[in-house]
């Protein structure tokens, strides 16, 4: 394997499908226990897989909180805070809202997890235009108009600018620890960043010292066109949901462009997963089986926004095959249809298949989630003289 295939899986209460936690291994009544999740990261990790993400919005999880599918949702960076000490190997990437949250409380809360995990922390950004998120807040209100895109994703790139800045304010060596003089800082190794942006500004420094990682990942799912800006301007993985293979050949030549035009070194490169639904079975039929039974328990033929693929484990490898042929795709994330159905299929049957064909890794044998995906030790741009550059 000279560019090794990473494989993410997206972690959505009982799964992806809306009609999921109809099904008879869902265990809904669980989801508010650390035990359900614990058994989820437990076999992700059985199962070698790069890093789970945690999804999380301002919103019910169905998206419709006048229904009676509405479930609720627990906060994803207290959860994997919560889980980070019973793991080993994995990522753990919580789901953060940089239209609605404040940079400074993001930054120290994945710096915290990135100490609690042993340096396998990171941090999925999203952006919302929705009125109905807004409206939580009520300090923001969003026009019915495609500029707003753009203007979200350019906070969304200063958000990341101050994750980093932050993350970088501390020296590595800022805390000496004297016991003989008192000193427990060199306030001296501590630094101001200064930033100021269109919609926040904040002086810094933070309260939480450098993490292991030096920069914990940050990844950005690619909801809209102007996402891809974003991912190539500021993020360390992208997750995209290309229509076909054409299409993710354009949304690599957008996220490359971003990156050459945002001044970003080849050595500090971005990589690009692509976002598949997963319903799997023994047979074609039998997926197909199980799928027809799903949007019967949700009462709709639901449509995902992403690649929907319904088959067998061997149908799945071939499809990840398929997207890996792309110039610039590194690999994929995989949205189980049915916690933990899917996700035990994935591990049980779909790693072994890939593995068989010499696509993927047979034990775990990195320091931390940097290394794994091959980036750089961040150097401190305090320490190098390059404050205030992203």
């Amino acid at each position: 394997m000279s560019d090794p295939l990473h494989v993410a899986v997206a972690l959505d209460q009982t799964g992806s499908h809306p009609g999921s936690w109809r099904a008879p291994g869902a265990r809904p009544d669980t989801l508010t226990t650390v035990e359900y999740w614990q058994s989820l990261i437990a076999d992700a990790e059985a199962g070698l897989l790069d890093l789970v993400t945690f999804a999380d919005a301002f919103e019910l999880h169905s998206g419709r909180p006048r229904t009676d599918r509405a479930v609720g949702r627990l906060d994803s960076l207290l959860l994997a805070s919560r889980l980070a000490p019973g793991t080993r190997h994995i990522g753990l990437l919580p789901t953060a809202t940089a239209t609605h949250t404040e940079p400074f409380h993001v930054s120290k809360a994945i710096a915290t997890l990135d100490y609690i995990s042993g340096g396998r922390a990171g941090v999925v950004l999203r952006t919302t235009p929705d009125p109905d998120e807004a409206a939580l807040f009520g300090q923001r209100r969003f026009p019915d108009d495609p500029a707003v895109l753009a203007e979200l994703a350019d906070e969304a790139t200063d958000f990341v600018t101050v994750l980093r800045l932050l993350w970088d304010s501390w020296e590595d060596d800022a805390e000496i620890r004297d016991v003989a003089t008192g000193r427990f800082v060199d306030r001296d190794k501590l630094h101001y960043i200064d930033f100021r942006g269109a919609q926040f500004s904040v002086r810094g420094p933070s309260i939480t010292p450098r993490p292991p990682q030096g920069q914990p990942i940050v990844a950005t799912t690619a909801a809209h066109a102007a996402d891809l800006q974003v991912i190539g301007r500021v993020a360390d993985l992208g997750f995209i949901a290309p229509r076909d293979v054409d299409d993710a050949g354009r949304a690599v030549t957008a996220i490359t462009k971003a990156h050459s035009a945002a001044g970003r070194s080849p050595d500090d490169p971005v990589l690009v997963l692509v976002d598949l639904f997963v319903v799997l079975g023994e047979t074609r039929r039998a997926a197909a089986e199980r799928l027809a039974q799903l949007d019967q328990w949700a009462g709709t033929s639901f449509t995902p926004d992403i690649v929907p693929v319904v088959g067998t484990a061997a149908d799945l490898a071939d499809e990840i095959e398929q997207w890996l042929s792309v110039d610039g795709i590194r690999g994929v994330r995989l949205h189980p249809a049915v916690l933990p159905d899917d996700l035990h299929s994935i591990t049980r049957a779909v790693v072994p298949e890939l593995q068989r064909r010499n696509l993927f890794r047979n034990r775990y044998d990195d320091r931390n989630l940097r290394d794994r995906f091959g980036l750089p030790q961040p150097l401190n741009r305090f320490t190098t003289g390059k404050a205030g550059v992203a």
